[in-house]
């Protein structure tokens, strides 16, 4: 054996000769004083599982904010009209701005080079279907093929409609899982027939199901993303179109799909000046830019983080005074073993390490079933509420090393006020 690999061994035979005493010590008082252990721990117990749980509500939100935004492509760029069904407030528009149009999209597609597809769309709401919608009425979606890529729609019955199809405004669709099952419901959908308004369409694929929001995401209107039919923009405009009122765009939705995702802003940029320009800064469309929405996603999950954390320490913090309060109230208790320890031949630093380490081990128990606790919390929450809930890795580290320095911080001091005690003065205590 080497004289490196000696005193490695022996440096951790002097170690544990120091600490396993000191730990074994510090186990004997805090059962010999159970509840008053257990009493001193609910601090921690109560902090830790506040972090995690709070953690864990927070994480399941954002996880299913992120997803759907990123389901929304990086690469691209959705620009939406602002439509509404007040005559006065569509005339007040309708003064300055023809609304989004085709000739939009052309001009559009004229001053963007770095475009790998795009489609407009138009978007109608039947007001009858055959058969009848078990749930609520589905929406159409009138795109153009490429959007089955532009959207990442994942086919897992039969296929999207082709360019030739949509060139003679074929009378087919392609349902979304949730119009399928509402329509037809566990049937094979491919062959069979819908009738949306007066138009009869042959159903020709079935889209997986996609993540949708309940609520709106940074200006983006909730809506279920499985409850669509897809049919060909022109089958939209020229078989369904008369049956809906004119307070309407030409089209309602442009979809961009760029090469580079790092063209993507200066892209929104460019249709932005376009759109203010032909729609004379009327202000009815907006522009999101999914990559964007991530980034700022990103960032307030940063801060929300930051925040909850905060919040949450406040519990630790308390934990720690009661800890501090203990320890010091055993101080009283053990002075006279203090001054035998001292007379016997204990250095400072030995009791100092005496009772840092019970206030560790205090903050260690604490934290374990505060995690535990935590963990069962943001379960109960989920059950109960249905939110969507997502216990980290990250988040019990977190709060279990908050809690261990919680402890060692706010054991410091009585284990300090313990070593200074004056030995003949500790062995005199009563």
């Amino acid at each position: 054996m080497s004289s490196a690999t000696s005193l490695s061994v022996g440096r951790m035979v002097s170690i544990s000769q120091r600490w396993v005493p000191d730990i074994r010590l510090g186990l004997q008082n805090l059962m010999l004083h159970r509840l008053r252990s257990l009493l001193t721990m609910l601090g921690m117990i109560f902090g830790v599982a506040a972090v995690v749980s709070m953690l864990s509500i927070g994480a399941g939100a954002r996880q299913r904010v992120m997803a759907v935004i990123e389901q929304m492509g990086v690469r691209n760029l959705i620009v939406e009209a602002k439509e509404t069904n007040d005559w006065q407030a569509h005339q007040k528009v309708r003064k300055i701005s023809p609304g989004l149009t085709f000739q939009d999209y052309r001009i559009i597609l004229d001053n963007l080079g770095d475009l790998a597809a795009s489609t407009p769309r138009k978007r109608l709401v039947p007001t009858k279907t055959i058969p009848k919608a078990q749930q609520d009425v589905p929406t159409i979606y009138g795109v153009n093929p490429w959007y089955v890529n532009i959207a990442g729609l994942h086919i897992t019955d039969g296929r999207f409609f082709d360019q030739g199809e949509e060139d003679r405004a074929a009378p087919i669709c392609v349902l979304g899982a949730g119009a399928k099952t509402s329509l037809l419901g566990a049937a094979n959908a491919v062959g069979q027939f819908v009738k949306l308004d007066e138009q009869w369409f042959r159903v020709i694929g079935v889209v997986g199901p996609k993540l949708s929001s309940q609520t709106d995401i940074s200006g983006i209107p909730s809506q279920d993303l499985n409850n669509i039919v897809y049919i060909p923009l022109n089958s939209a405009m020229f078989r369904l179109e008369n049956t809906y009122s004119w307070l309407r765009d030409e089209i309602d939705g442009l979809y961009l799909n760029l090469r580079d995702s790092a063209e993507v802003v200066r892209a929104s940029q460019v249709v932005r000046a376009i759109l203010d320009s032909t729609h004379h800064s009327a202000g009815d469309f907006s522009i999101i830019v999914p990559a964007e929405l991530l980034a700022e996603q990103r960032r307030t999950e940063r801060l929300f983080n930051a925040v909850m954390v905060a919040i949450a320490s406040i519990s630790l913090l308390v934990g720690g005074i009661g800890i501090m309060n203990i320890m010091l109230a055993s101080i009283l208790e053990r002075t006279r073993e203090i001054g035998v320890r001292r007379a016997v031949g204990a250095r400072q630093s030995d009791i100092v390490r005496q009772f840092v380490v019970e206030a560790v081990m205090i903050s260690v128990v604490g934290g374990t079933f505060g995690i535990v606790f935590g963990f069962a919390m943001s379960r109960l929450i989920a059950w109960l509420a249905g939110w969507s809930t997502i216990v980290t890795a990250a988040s019990i580290l977190l709060a279990f090393v908050v809690s261990i320095s919680v402890g060692l911080i706010f054991g410091i001091y009585p284990a300090v006020k313990a070593a200074r005690l004056d030995p003949v003065e500790a062995i005199r205590y009563e």
